[in-house]
């Protein structure tokens, strides 16, 4: 006897606010009449914290801080026990997206340290002869944009030369240069690009490659006591080869989704992002100078 579960959400997106009605249908596939003992549907959000290998050793406070934090929990039944007839069956669902408590909603990310997940899950309860038929959907949760609010676009120009660069450890094999350029801002919403622009002033060797690369910084733990990471997210070539001097390139990135949020500040972990420009020398040797951005769903005022 086989029996299958699909969980089929209403929004194509899969984005949900906190208050929303998450609403679908559960597609039930049987080859032949089921017998089942109940049919229950739950919605689990969860904040996971992983402690990085350099953690061990710290004390029990940050281990305790480290531990799931559980951001929603409900459940209701969709039928009690009965017979689920051969053929698909759809059985539609509400459920209202609700904090669990005093808990704040925070936004979907998918990253190496911390993961804030959001799923239903559908069970069907089986006698002892029988399997219980199991099935998981991720959706994702944002934070509403406040539409009465405009952030102000600081943009941020910089000057990128031997002698602004930080931690080198050997200056010998980097050549006089100079790079300047501007980020159009400081704060970036998630549903524009990141934007700017650089220019190859001057440059005494040949250049490989010029890159952007997005970079996720997470801390686990509390205030007083944490471990901070840094991973790449993705890298963009923005020059390929050696390219022309003086002449503005654009730079132009697109925010990953799941991989990216809001800059978030929690009691246990904090989500922040930083944009990594990286120029590559024709002998492999390498600069990056870094910018801290932040993360907003709200607009960001034009230039």
């Amino acid at each position: 006897m086989s029996l299958s579960i699909e969980i089929q959400l209403k929004r194509p997106s899969r984005i949900y606010y906190e208050g929303d009605i998450v609403s679908g249908v559960l597609l039930l596939d049987s080859k032949s009449e089921a017998r089942h003992d109940g049919i229950t549907l739950s919605m689990e959000g969860v904040a996971s914290l992983q402690l990085s290998p350099k953690s061990a050793g710290l004390i029990e406070s940050i281990v305790n801080s480290s531990k799931p934090i559980s951001l929603v929990s409900s459940s209701i039944e969709i039928s009690k026990s009965g017979k689920i007839p051969s053929g698909q069956t759809e059985i539609p669902f509400e459920m209202p997206l609700k904090a669990k408590g005093s808990k704040t909603l925070y936004e979907t990310y998918h990253g190496v340290y911390v993961t804030v997940q959001y799923s239903l899950r559908c069970d069907i309860r089986r006698s002892l002869l029988a399997k219980d038929v199991t099935k998981a959907q991720e959706f994702i949760v944002e934070h509403k944009p406040d539409l009465t609010v405009t952030i102000p676009r600081k943009p941020v120009t910089f000057e990128i030369r031997p002698e602004t660069l930080q931690n080198v450890r050997d200056r010998a094999r980097i050549p006089h240069f100079i790079v300047r350029g501007h980020l159009d801002s400081d704060v970036f919403s998630l549903s524009k690009a990141l934007t700017g622009e650089l220019t190859v002033c001057e440059c005494e060797r040949g250049i490989n490659s010029i890159e952007l690369q997005l970079v996720r910084v997470e801390t686990c733990g509390s205030a007083e006591i944490n471990t901070k990471e840094a991973s790449e997210i993705q890298n963009i070539q923005i020059g390929d080869g050696d390219v022309c001097r003086g002449i503005s390139i654009p730079v132009y990135m697109i925010f990953p989704r799941l991989f990216t949020c809001i800059t978030t500040c929690a009691p246990n972990f904090k989500l922040e992002f930083e944009l990594n420009i990286v120029i590559i020398f024709d002998n492999d040797h390498l600069v990056v100078e870094t910018f801290p951005i932040k993360l907003t769903r709200n607009s960001v005022g034009q230039l």
